[in-house]
């Protein structure tokens, strides 16, 4: 799968490779290539602490060992208390969400820290998607096409014989890429659903508090730090409670009461607020994308300057022709050689492509004078 998800990944981010063939454009690269490597190494970095670390410590008076009471309270899971979390820290409580438990008390179970290096992981390979996606529709088909254009330095023969090459092809298959420009929008489209819907699964995996979790952090910096509450302690609480029953030696069940201290948690939720930022971020420039797409798609004047933009010395008298009845699949397909090919050359076959149009017409108009003069 690209040697891996990481050498597309990670490997772009430690090396940048030149000469390398674009095929989709900087919103949709963002995706796969910052945000997937980003989550891997979030799910890295919390799976060396989870497993090879001490994710969890309890505190307890009773004869119960440190270790079984860590891994019992780590596998069943902590609670807090929501009543706590409106009491004065130092004063009614000792910690937030920590207060002593009373029949009829909402609880707040935390078990979802177990999980996170796994959904982390998930999460990179759904961004990984659209990408692998894209791949297999486009199927290589800008790279093959480019031939030795993308070098600044080639034959001139080479240079004519491929480019003539092109200008036939474009020719012969005329108004037939349609479905090529559509596959990759499909591609847009599933970026955007994809960022989407990972606001909506972290949402439900943090106990439906992840939507809010950004807006709180930035209204908790602004409050007075003498009556505000961090909310990043609510959704990932540092120290929490966890009950553990065993046995007494009269065999009646015994309940033993602990603190547990999560320091794997003040890794998650800087993760996570991190996280709520850039899914904000990205699922903007990613609906930004697809408004995009629709402009180009219904407005032949910005396909213009668009190709323009490409290479400004290009004769606009030719590129007029060049783009006279061209659909919006051709221009795209076009367009996409024209980010990788050397300005000089893709200059060339503008202009080529515009003669090879031009020629038809003066063709026709000389055997009808041909004709005329004839009668």
């Amino acid at each position: 799968m690209e040697k891996l998800f990481i050498s597309d990944g990670l490997g772009k981010l430690l090396k940048i490779k030149y000469g390398k063939v674009q095929i989709d454009n900087h919103i949709f690269r963002l995706h796969y290539e910052v945000t997937m490597p980003i989550i891997l190494a979030f799910s890295v970095m919390i799976s060396g602490t989870q497993f090879f670390g001490d994710p969890i410590h309890c505190i307890q008076k009773d004869d119960i060992p440190e270790k079984t009471l860590n891994t019992y309270c780590w596998v069943e899971s902590t609670f807090t208390l929501l009543k706590a979390f409106n009491k004065k820290v130092g004063v009614e409580v000792a910690h937030p969400g920590v207060d002593k438990y009373e029949p009829g008390d909402e609880v707040k179970e935390h078990a979802y820290y177990q999980w996170v290096c796994f959904v982390l992981f998930l999460q990179a390979l759904l961004f990984y998607v659209p990408r692998m996606t894209w791949r297999s529709f486009e199927g290589g088909k800008v790279k093959s096409m480019l031939l030795e254009l993308t070098r600044p330095i080639i034959k001139e023969e080479d240079k004519q014989t491929n480019i003539a090459k092109l200008v036939d092809y474009f020719t012969s298959k005329s108004r037939r890429h349609d479905s090529y420009v559509w596959k990759y929008t499909l591609c847009e489209i599933m970026n955007f659903v994809n960022v989407i819907g990972q606001i909506y699964l972290v949402d439900r995996f943090l106990g439906y508090e992840f939507t809010s979790f950004g807006p709180e952090v930035v209204r908790y910096v602004d409050d007075d730090p003498e009556n505000r509450l961090d909310p990043m302690v609510r959704v990932f609480p540092r120290v929490t409670k966890c009950t553990f029953h065993r046995y007494g030696s009269s065999g009646d069940v015994q309940k033993h009461d602990a603190l547990c201290l999560i320091p794997l948690n003040i890794l998650n939720e800087k993760i996570y607020i991190f996280m709520w930022f850039w899914f904000v971020i990205l699922a903007l420039l990613s609906g930004l994308s697809l408004a995009y797409r629709i402009l180009v798609f219904t407005s032949p004047r910005v396909r213009y300057y668009l190709m323009l933009s490409l290479d400004r010395f290009t004769p606009q008298d030719k590129l007029d022709i060049v783009l006279t009845n061209m659909s919006y699949g051709d221009w795209f397909l076009l367009q996409q050689l024209g980010f990788n090919m050397e300005s000089k050359n893709f200059r060339d076959l503008l202009v080529k492509l515009a003669d090879e149009k031009k020629s038809p017409s003066l063709i026709k108009k000389t055997n009808k004078t041909a004709n005329e003069s004839s009668i």
